[in-house]
């Protein structure tokens, strides 16, 4: 059901309901009967009904019975985590962090209890994401539908599918807080340390586990693969209520079919100075720059003048005083970009165009 559609409607329905009134009551002519004016009035106000809580209810009820096969629970040695089914044949994509150094697991769907094994087909830490495919693909699999997300709206109502602390097929409701951020996980946290780039902000509860499921819209589509929690450091780095994020759905397609189809990702879509960096500090120890400690050779730094031992402190009009920085610095560009980048070498500053290259 189009929710955004149903009410538009409504509220067109109530205009006319509205126009029709105004219209009667400056006594504007019309050649139907009062009898007929009056069932046209009773059918308008009738369809400008606002939505009621049942109607909402039942939108989330027809969207879990949708959505919820295609979510399973993932067993990665003592790990669990969740998954999306992505086609008919048995890819499942997840979180890189969920099948970490694994390569067979352990997957429940929804609705059995009949455990069945998968195996690793490749992950990308870099994005966070990973598909493994089952090794018997039981009858009536259900494939997810994946939305565009650069549809995705503020305010959007979401719900979260997944197996938060084991509890498998789950579902939490919010809505969607903001899109477009670009998100660092912790490495110390469980994530794989990468930078990514357009993350949806959820208000629905993200909770260990719920990792690598399915943030779905109303219309039965997933919009994200939620990934992390906000964390809070003055509640001791807990998750901060409220502030979960996702991948988005676009970027998963992008992924996913690369790996289904070439068996590992061959486009990453990522930006990147093709340097090994590390962050730097100043007299004060505090983080001052990345420093080059390898430059690959034909790369974007290479091409552009840099090398070993120079310290980056800009990217175009961004500062960069840690490597987190730059790696967040570079998610907002894509390959193949002209940009800047200001260094010192040898204690002197220097600027250098660069063309970015791809990760």
């Amino acid at each position: 059901m189009d929710v955004t559609r149903t009410r538009a409607l409504r509220l067109l329905a109530s205009g006319a309901a509205l126009c029709c009134f105004l219209a009667l009551a400056s006594g504007c002519s019309s050649p139907s009967s009062g009898s007929e004016r009056d069932a046209s009035v009773t059918r308008a106000a009738q369809a400008a009904a606002p939505m009621t809580a049942s109607d909402l209810e039942s939108d989330y009820q027809k969207v879990v019975k949708d959505v919820l096969p295609s979510v399973v629970q993932i067993q990665a040695g003592d790990d669990l985590g969740s998954g999306v089914v992505y086609d008919d044949k048995g890819h499942i994509v997840t979180n890189a962090h969920v099948v970490g150094d694994q390569k067979t697991f352990q997957v429940s769907t929804a609705g059995s209890e009949d455990t069945l094994t998968a195996r690793l087909v490749y992950s990308y830490p870099d994005q966070d994401l990973a598909v493994v495919k089952l090794d018997k693909v039981p009858g009536g699999l259900k494939a997810a539908a994946f939305a565009d997300s650069s549809k995705v709206e503020l305010g959007q109502i979401v719900l979260a599918m997944g197996s938060p602390l084991g509890l498998s097929s789950s579902v939490t409701q919010g809505i969607v807080s903001a899109t477009g951020r670009t998100v660092t996980e912790n490495r110390s946290g469980g994530g794989t340390g990468a930078t990514i780039a357009n993350m949806v902000q959820t208000s629905a509860a993200i909770n260990p586990g719920n990792s690598g499921g399915a943030l779905v819209n109303l219309d039965g589509q997933v919009v994200g693969i939620p990934t992390l929690a906000a964390t809070d450091p003055n509640l001791g780095n807990s998750a901060a209520p409220g502030i979960g994020f996702a991948i988005p759905s676009s970027m998963v397609k992008t992924v996913a079919d690369q790996i289904v189809k070439n068996g590992k990702v061959t486009d990453s879509g990522r930006a990147a100075l093709n340097i090994t960096g590390r962050t730097v500090v100043d007299d004060q120890l505090r983080p001052a720059g990345v420093a080059v400690v390898e430059v690959k050779s034909g790369g974007a730094a290479d091409k552009a003048g840099l090398r070993a031992g120079d310290i980056i402190t800009r990217l175009g009009d961004t500062d960069i005083t840690t490597i987190t920085s730059l790696s967040e610095a570079l998610a907002a560009e894509q390959p193949g970009d002209r940009t800047s980048v200001t260094y010192t070498r040898n204690g002197s500053e220097k600027k250098a165009d660069v063309t970015l290259g791809e990760q």
